[in-house]
């Protein structure tokens, strides 16, 4: 779809925003936006909510029920309205903030802000104005603070925040056009991610299959004893997961620096260096000059690696084989090394194994805390695992890896597509909402043949 651009532009007086139509004005956001102090002081008022970069105000979802607050323990929190704009001013270089549908409370850190004339500003269009990306380079220019994830806007700064006005009317076309086109957006992404979830499922119940049935489906079979795991290859043993190691090793994260280290340095591996049953050795970064490493600590090629503790029950217990490991680099605290016995097993196998549907049932049951659910090394030491022959192993190793491989590719290519309508819909938003292309006929010609 290709745009027209509008007849006549004029200098807006702001240097990141450029040239703007003639006829829309700039104002101030202290002359459009007035903040509540609203909080709670006895009863609680709706959910929890919170700010998604991408979504908006939402109504905030626990993974883990026991990290939601008792009612006691939320007064002060700020109430909002729907209409209400919600603001998030350590999260707006990542568009924390959007018009809320919902009634509810906030942490005391956001803010919450009335509109203060509907005669000026159509409550859709400040939505996307405001959390479209030109706005959040804006944003990005006046944020204050050390860490990336906890840069802050002043109030003084926000209130001083230009806020484009084209005509009301063009205001509520400009909405109209970016619901629509925003919303077949967002429903290709959504297929996208279904895609990816069946692909997810495809792959561990491919993963769960050979490591618990073999490749030969003529195999005599046997009870393995073990509801979940069922009837197994009758050669197979089945064990505790100690008999094939020797060791559990946990790392040590010494003090490091958010950067990749330079030749020579070393570093300390990141968590996220094992996601999904993969390893990657990028995931890392470099220990401070202050810190003399640990060289028994260094991560070897050949490394079974388990993460020890991570705040998703879905991630804590993930496990991944290192082919190949980066030089210089250390096992942090949250990594566990499993040492297995070579002449036993091989190490890729354990770790399909480990990500097979049964033992990530077994290891998710074992997980335990709050905020941080860590797995011990005694539950891990009693997983069941079963175990053909080595040789069986190393050619189930090298099935999974073509099929695996194929989709991987699949999730690979659907994450491209996802992240490709993503920066269009942000390009789409942006050009609209700052009048680089001239939408009001679209709306109008749309609305005619309706």
């Amino acid at each position: 779809m290709s745009f027209r651009a509008y007849p006549h532009y004029q200098e807006s007086g702001v240097p990141w925003l450029g040239q703007t139509p003639s006829s829309w004005q700039v104002k101030g956001f202290r002359h459009l936006f007035r903040e509540s102090t609203e909080k709670i002081t006895d009863e609680v008022v709706g959910p929890m909510l919170s700010v998604s970069g991408y979504r908006g105000v939402e109504v905030k979802e626990y993974d883990d029920e026991n990290r939601r607050r008792l009612d006691g323990e939320l007064i002060g929190y700020r109430i909002v309205r729907p209409g209400q704009l919600v603001v998030n001013t350590m999260w707006l270089n990542y568009a924390g903030l959007g018009i809320s549908l919902h009634e509810g409370h906030v942490s005391p850190a956001y803010r919450a802000y009335d509109m203060m004339d509907g005669r000026q500003l159509d409550r859709r269009f400040a939505h996307h104005l405001l959390r479209s990306a030109i706005y959040v380079q804006g944003y990005t220019q006046l944020l204050t603070g050390v860490r990336p994830n906890s840069l802050q806007m002043s109030r003084d700064d926000l209130m001083g925040f230009p806020v484009l006005l084209p005509p009301l009317p063009e205001q509520t076309a400009i909405a109209t056009f970016l619901d629509r086109e925003t919303g077949k957006i967002d429903a290709l992404v959504e297929e996208q991610k279904r895609l990816i979830e069946l692909l997810k499922e495809k792959r561990q119940a491919v993963i769960s299959h050979a490591v618990t049935k073999g490749l030969n489906s003529d195999a005599p079979m046997k009870a393995s004893g073990i509801e979940w795991l069922g009837e197994v290859p009758e050669h197979w043993e089945v064990v505790p997961l100690r008999r094939v190691l020797s060791k559990i090793e946990q790392g040590w994260s010494p003090l490091s620096e958010e950067r990749s280290p330079d030749e020579g340095e070393w570093a300390v591996m990141k968590t996220s260096a094992v996601k999904g049953g993969n390893f990657d050795p990028a995931m890392i970064k470099a220990i401070s000059g202050e810190v003399q490493p640990e060289p028994r600590y260094a991560v070897r090629d050949g490394d079974l690696l388990m993460i020890r503790g991570n705040g998703s029950r879905e991630l804590v217990g993930g496990a991944a084989y290192v082919a190949i490991a980066p030089d210089r680099c250390m096992l942090p605290d949250l990594l566990y090394r499993l040492a297995y016995m070579p002449e036993r097993a091989d190490g890729k196998y354990l770790s399909y194994t480990l990500g097979s549907r049964g033992l990530r049932h077994q290891i998710e049951l074992a997980a335990r805390g709050i905020d941080i659910l860590k797995i011990a090394q005694p539950s891990i030491a009693e997983l069941q695992v079963a175990v053909p022959p080595r040789h069986e192993q190393v050619a189930i190793v090298r099935a999974l890896d073509a099929r695996v491989h194929q989709l991987d590719a699949l999730t690979n290519e659907a994450q491209r597509a996802i992240d490709l309508l993503q920066e269009r819909r942000a390009a789409l938003i942006s050009a609209a909402v700052t009048g680089k292309i001239d939408v009001r006929g679209l709306v109008e010609a749309r609305e005619a043949a309706e």
